[in-house]
């Protein structure tokens, strides 16, 4: 597959969903890629690109053009967010309080997070309960982080459609929360295998890395 099929697909799910994909952020999950790999992208006029390491993150960024929007998608730990806070434009795996303590750190404000919940109840994987949600982002508020929506990443699927239930799972959570903080709207979930279903769900922000680049280097 290569990015303009991406965008395609994209489009038809938004286009099924009776949605507007202008609404919907496509995030290319470029760990791994090199930096002329990432620019190929760049040059068809994309600027949301996505990391999951720090140390690659911070490796990358002074190299590559400054007006792209880096999202960090994996788990960080609490002694490197002083080096991915100033470079990112949105953290999408909070989902500690003391990671929160850690993001808070520094001068400024902070770039905004979205909280991950363990949408599959997995214990490999990292993020919050979904009984646990509504507690963690109050008191994210309550620190003054400005959180703007949710983050899954649910099991690994063998259809795409079996990722259904837990992106209507997580986009329900939303719903409830959005009530009391009205800042909590979007929706980051899909990846390469499921990313249309998850449009078809609410997705406000998609994940996609293999099916842009290829396989991992």
């Amino acid at each position: 597959m290569s990015y303009h099929q991406v965008a395609e697909r994209l489009a038809g799910a938004a286009s099924r969903a009776g949605r507007d994909v202008a609404g919907i952020t496509l995030v290319a999950v470029s760990k791994t890629k090199s930096t002329a790999e990432i620019m190929e992208v760049y040059d068809q006029g994309h600027r949301d690109f996505g990391e999951n390491r720090a140390q690659e993150l911070v490796e990358k960024v002074p190299e590559l053009p400054d007006d792209i929007r880096w999202h960090f998608v994996g788990s960080l730990q609490s002694n490197k967010a002083r080096v991915v806070r100033p470079v990112a434009y949105l953290l999408h795996s909070m989902d500690r309080i003391s990671l929160a303590g850690a993001w808070m750190k520094g001068i400024g404000m902070p770039p905004p997070v979205l909280v991950q919940v363990n949408v599959g109840d997995e214990p490999q994987k990292s993020g919050v309960t979904v009984a646990e949600t509504p507690e963690v982002v109050g008191k994210l508020v309550e620190m003054g982080l400005e959180v703007e929506g949710l983050m899954a990443i649910p099991p690994v699927p063998e259809s795409p459609d079996d990722s259904r239930r837990h992106f209507a799972a997580l986009r329900d959570l939303r719903d409830r929360l959005v009530a009391e903080y009205p800042s909590v709207r979007e929706l980051s979930m899909g990846m390469t295998d499921d990313f249309e279903v998850a449009v078809e769900e609410g997705a406000s922000i998609i994940r996609v890395g293999r099916a842009i680049f290829g396989p991992r280097n």
